[in-house]
């Protein structure tokens, strides 16, 4: 089963990185459709995917949500500025 690494722009333009083996179930939590969410995401609804990726198993995808995390707010917003990038870019 694989694992999704993903970064959530809240509603106060705050960022929360997590890791979970259901985006779509995950991102309903944490937006109060499906019970649930984090404590950090729930004062701060509506919640908005700006990055995901997909790993093989916890390990890697742990390792990177770790390495995510460590980030300074900058390289978070560069980061996720590359991603769109390149998600928007044509084959």
């Amino acid at each position: 089963m694989p694992y999704s690494v993903y970064i959530l722009r809240c509603a106060d333009d705050s960022l929360y990185t997590g890791i979970t083996t259901d985006l779509k179930r995950r991102i309903d939590e944490h937006n109060g459709t499906l019970p649930g969410g984090a404590k950090y995401t729930i004062p701060r609804r509506p919640v908005e995917l700006v990055y995901c990726a997909e790993f093989p198993n916890r390990s890697t995808a742990s390792a990177e949500e770790y390495r995510l995390k460590k980030l300074s707010r900058k390289e978070k917003e560069s980061f996720i500025g590359e991603y769109e990038g390149s998600s928007t870019e044509a084959s």
